[in-house]
């Protein structure tokens, strides 16, 4: 059996329910409710120590971070889908793939939520008692991630942090033009749906509903065509926009639209800094 630890809307989630989908495999959903600070909770940290989700649970043993689940589901059941295998076969596109996986857990995972935090959720920590804010910093225990919330919570779009994470989605849109050039598509590796795909569709589905992702797409127009492929990709389809209702979209609209402009200007300033 397969228990699998959420929360609705989150991002690095919808990358464990696309993979599952394009098995043919369900799950039983457990809520932590992050907003309620659930994750912190002594019962679940004793399942995921870092307070965070997803968190996979098979036959009793523990499976954290999203890219590892996505990666230990297509090995447990590789022939299941029909598509079959997700992780390519061969060393060299294997290496691609976890490239893309690399980039989502080191960059691209956090600049979204710097923007997505900008947008949405500072305004509902403004709304907080002092006490409530305050025992939620310290609920953060890595001193840099505990930074970043603070730095973005008081300065917003004005944060260095949400300055890095628009610099850092140029560089991923670039690194998806790469990919494609390199293999020919209209996949990122090729003629196969992988990882590779399912690693970054939902980070790029965030900032369309937080209605910013043309920004980079009007200059990115490989990106732009695997962007409109992957986004009627049933398992995508299913397990994203089939999941939210519409107050869900209409508010990540409304509060990424006050975002737009500026987010141009510090585009452009990013460019700008750039090595000619």
């Amino acid at each position: 059996m397969l228990t699998l630890y959420t929360f609705h809307n989150s991002i690095c989630t919808q990358k464990v329910f696309i993979t599952l989908a394009e098995k043919g495999m369900e799950c039983e959903e457990e809520t932590v409710n992050l907003f309620a600070a659930e994750q912190y909770s002594p019962a679940y940290l004793k399942i995921n120590p870092k307070g965070v989700v997803p968190t996979l649970v098979h036959e009793g043993r523990t499976i954290p971070e999203s890219s590892l689940i996505c990666e230990y589901i297509d090995e447990t059941w590789p022939d299941s889908g029909p598509g079959g295998k997700l992780i390519p076969y061969g060393p060299f596109l294997k290496s691609r793939m976890r490239l893309f996986s690399k980039l989502v857990d080191e960059t691209i995972f956090e600049s979204t939520r710097e923007l997505s935090f900008s947008a949405m959720f500072r305004e509902k920590m403004k709304k907080m008692p002092e006490e409530q804010r305050r025992k939620r910093f310290a609920n953060v225990g890595d001193p840099s991630k505990r930074a970043r919330l603070i730095s973005t919570y008081e300065q917003g779009i004005e944060s260095p942090y949400v300055f890095q994470a628009i610099g850092n989605w140029e560089k991923a849109f670039s690194a998806i033009d790469a990919s494609i050039a390199e293999f020919g598509g209209p996949w990122l590796l090729g003629t196969r749906f992988t990882l590779a795909d399912i690693n970054m569709i939902p980070y790029l589905w965030r900032i369309e509903y937080l209605d910013l992702i043309d920004i980079w797409l009007d200059d990115h127009d490989a990106a732009a065509a695997w962007w409109e492929r992957a986004k009627t990709r049933p398992s995508a389809v299913s397990c994203i926009p089939d999941r939210l209702n519409e107050d869900d979209i209409n508010a990540m609209k409304e509060h990424g639209g006050k975002l737009r402009d500026a987010t141009l200007k510090k585009r452009k300033e990013y460019l700008g800094l750039k090595p000619k």
